[in-house]
C-alpha cells in the first residue's frame, strides 16, 4: 500500500491533549487521537474544540489519524495582520 490509500474522514475535535494532539470524534461515532498535519502547523492553523476538521488514517490503525484540514466556521473573521507601516 502507498501514501495514495490513505481514508480520509470528516470528524469534530472533541478534546485538546497535550504535544499537539487532539481527541477527534468521526462522523461514524468512532474517536481517535489526532495530530495536526505539518503544513497546518507550518501555517500556524489553530484548532480548537468544536471545529470541523478532515483526518487522513492508514488502513493498518484505525485509532490514529494526521489533520489536513480544518473547515471554516461561519462569524470567524479573516485572518489578522500586524499594525504597523512598511519600512
Amino acid at each position: 500500500m502507498a501514501k495514495e490509500e490513505l481514508l480520509t474522514v470528516e470528524g469534530e475535535i472533541d478534546e485538546i491533549l497535550p504535544d499537539g494532539r487532539f481527541g477527534v470524534t468521526l462522523d461514524n461515532n468512532h474517536r481517535i487521537i489526532a495530530y495536526t498535519a505539518g503544513k497546518m502547523r507550518r501555517f500556524r492553523i489553530r484548532s480548537v474544540v468544536g471545529d470541523r476538521v478532515h483526518v487522513e488514517m492508514t488502513p493498518y490503525d484505525l485509532s490514529k489519524g494526521r489533520i489536513v484540514y480544518r473547515e471554516r466556521t461561519p462569524g470567524q473573521g479573516g485572518p489578522r495582520r500586524r499594525a504597523g507601516g512598511m519600512r
